[in-house]
């Protein structure tokens, strides 16, 4: 792949797709082929859907209502299904939103696979596999930052795009370090953000000081970031989600994980419908090195 770009320029041309098939690349993951053309900087973003297969953006974002919902799901959990529903409600009750006309994606950044070091490609498969069991579309994009990825999917459409986060994420957005590579800094990362037809669905989450829930209303940010967020909160681009299921609010995908690698019980009930099996029977994110510990420890 990396002698496709033999003596071009790298900004010369970007590659949207990659597809291998035919008897020779039977066991070739075009997942993994996908992840490989952004870790070469040979394009910044790319699609595959719930069959593993990877998907032209242009031909199922066009003209279409986009919502995304950005995050590590290592695993997916029933908090991010339960963000994802309860936005996708909302926003098609916004009022230019319509089911047929929407494209849902789930976002995976090359940041985030990159957190824990280098990027483990089994860990993505595990990641991918997971989201595409439950039907969904998978976008693998290299958008640390949010305008980033609303000028991506403006490539494509003009209709109202919807973002769901949790409330980290929204106090990320109000964090200066992450544009001081722009010129105009913040106020021109808000400006590429919120120029279109945007929408921000935000999914609450418990103090675990106070036991309070964090919503727009009592968010707190940097001192110097409170006028602007007050203009982001009042024109009707922030909006809270208020028909979560409370019952899960407890749920976080790194204590999943502890549980897993370390063979814990009572990570399955935590999962939707169908994801513990798959990990359990596939030894997803450690889970088999964690029976084969524990077999070792036990005493004969």
């Amino acid at each position: 792949m990396k002698y496709l770009y033999d003596h071009i320029d790298m900004d010369k041309i970007e590659i949207d797709m990659i597809n291998f098939s035919g008897p020779r690349f039977e066991n070739v993951d075009n997942r993994l082929m996908s992840l490989q053309l952004i870790k070469n900087g040979m394009t910044e973003a790319v699609v595959f859907g719930p069959d593993g297969n990877n998907i032209l953006a242009a031909r199922i974002l066009y003209k279409k209502n986009v919502l995304c919902l950005r995050g590590s799901f290592r695993p997916v959990t029933k908090v991010n299904m339960d963000m994802y529903e309860t936005a996708k409600k909302r926003f098609i009750q916004s009022g230019t939103v319509t089911e047929e006309k929407l494209q849902t994606l789930f976002e995976i950044t090359l940041s985030n696979l990159k957190a824990s070091g280098e990027i483990d490609e089994e860990d993505f498969l595990h990641r991918a596999e997971l989201l595409c069991s439950l039907g969904h579309t998978v976008l693998i994009s290299n958008f640390k930052e949010y305008y980033r990825l609303v000028e991506y999917l403006n490539n494509y459409t003009k209709a109202r795009i919807g973002l769901v986060m949790g409330v980290n994420n929204l106090v990320d957005i109000f964090d200066t370090k992450y544009y001081t590579h722009l010129s105009g800094g913040i106020l021109e990362a808000f400006g590429k953000l919120f120029f279109k037809d945007l929408r921000v669905y935000l999914y609450p989450m418990k103090d675990t000081e106070t036991g309070e829930m964090i919503t727009s209303e009592n968010l707190k940010v940097h001192p110097r970031m409170k006028e602007l967020y007050k203009f982001f909160k009042y024109n009707g681009k922030l909006k809270d989600i208020e028909d979560y299921d409370a019952s899960i609010g407890h749920i976080f995908s790194r204590e999943v994980l502890r549980m897993i690698e370390n063979g814990e019980d009572g990570w399955q009930e935590m999962l939707p419908n169908g994801v513990a099996n798959l990990i359990e029977n596939q030894h997803f994110f450690g889970h088999e090195s964690s029976a084969k510990e524990q077999n070792e420890d036990a005493p004969v």
